[in-house]
């Protein structure tokens, strides 16, 4: 009994371990697809990084969190970041160009317009602050922001 057990366990992780990897992969495939071509980042102002956000009319998490999480991230960053909105429904070819699989899909553009990150749900407004950062290579977080300004995030 003790070894079949063993060798399911041993099964699942295979099949977790695949499944981990088909995900990363995608990832790094929709990455790479878009890093050639680029539409809907024609308002993207060079030299500040940005959020390009997919999201729905009807979609709840993109109201009650994602779209105030970047309203967090607008408020405490101000001119120092970009989001750019697209309703996934009324531009299908932009969600198609950029492999949006659900909503709300946000992606990272660095400050040379290059996309580097993509996050599929709903992503909390410190993630994505790290994430910006790190493409940066720099802190955006002002250093006056308050202790509220940082717990927001």
């Amino acid at each position: 009994m003790l070894p079949d057990i063993l060798i399911r366990l041993a099964w699942a992780l295979i099949i977790i371990t695949a499944g981990v990897g088909v995900y990363w992969m995608l990832r790094w495939l929709i990455l790479a697809r878009v890093q050639h071509k680029q539409p809907g980042l024609e308002s993207l102002t060079p030299g500040i990084p940005g959020i390009l956000y997919f999201t729905t009319p009807h979609c709840v998490p993109c109201k009650t969190v994602q779209r105030p999480a970047l309203e967090d991230l607008r408020e405490v960053l101000g001119e120092g970041i970009q989001i750019i909105q697209i309703d996934a429904t009324k531009r299908t070819d932009l969600a198609d160009s950029w492999g949006v699989l659900s909503v709300p899909t946000t992606f990272i553009i660095d400050s040379k317009g290059q996309p580097r990150h993509i996050n599929h749900g709903v992503t909390r407004a410190a993630k994505l602050l790290d994430q910006l950062e790190s493409v940066e290579g720099r802190k955006l977080l002002p250093e006056e922001a308050t202790g509220l300004d940082k717990v927001a995030l």
